[in-house]
């Protein structure tokens, strides 16, 4: 079976200092880059993915800005892929599908941020694509959020989504057990 790192949206407008920090974005991201050591160590293939916004009131991810780049703790290595994306799935009006079928890659390994929108909305699309996927969820982030005039804590959020791709999208997973195996 060959797999995929796919690192979805690791950008420095999430962390301290950019404009829409996550909470745990920091551990995430050192566990991301754990794994993307790991892939590069064994030759297996890594996609970078990169939100670019198409609106400039979007605030954040804004072309051309240091908050758009991919932070430098999985910052891409010369020859490899990244896609730029406009919408929260990674798929939506780009080649990555085509570029991991002609490895060919069946199963992804997914981490980044967030954890409600992009690593939800990625990962749906790539098992409705017929990938296998595993979410290592401590190599994911998001945020807080409001419903309903109520704050959901971002670890309410992140394990909730968790919950649900876990139900039928995706095997869970974290950085230990996957270096382990």
């Amino acid at each position: 079976m060959a797999r995929a790192l796919l690192l979805i949206d690791i950008q420095n407008d999430y962390f301290p200092g950019g404009t829409m920090t996550l909470s745990g974005i920091e551990q995430a991201a050192d566990n991301a880059a754990r794994l993307l050591t790991q892939f590069r160590t064994r030759g297996e293939v890594v996609y970078h993915v990169q939100h670019l916004a198409t609106r400039p009131e979007a605030g954040f991810f804004l072309p051309d800005t240091e908050g758009a780049e991919i932070n430098p703790r999985v910052a891409p290595h010369s020859g490899e892929s990244v896609t730029r994306k406009h919408f929260p799935n990674a798929f939506r009006a780009t080649s990555l599908a085509d570029m991991l079928r002609e490895q060919p890659v069946d199963e992804l390994v997914i981490v980044g941020a967030m954890s409600h929108m992009c690593i939800d909305a990625s990962t749906r699309a790539a098992f409705d694509m017929g990938f296998s996927c595993v979410v290592v969820h401590d190599a994911c982030a998001t945020r807080d959020l409001n419903f309903g005039g109520n704050a959901i804590k971002a670890a309410d959020v992140h394990a909730s989504f968790m919950a649900a791709l876990g139900s039928v999208y995706a095997r869970l997973t974290t950085t230990d057990e996957l270096l382990r195996a």
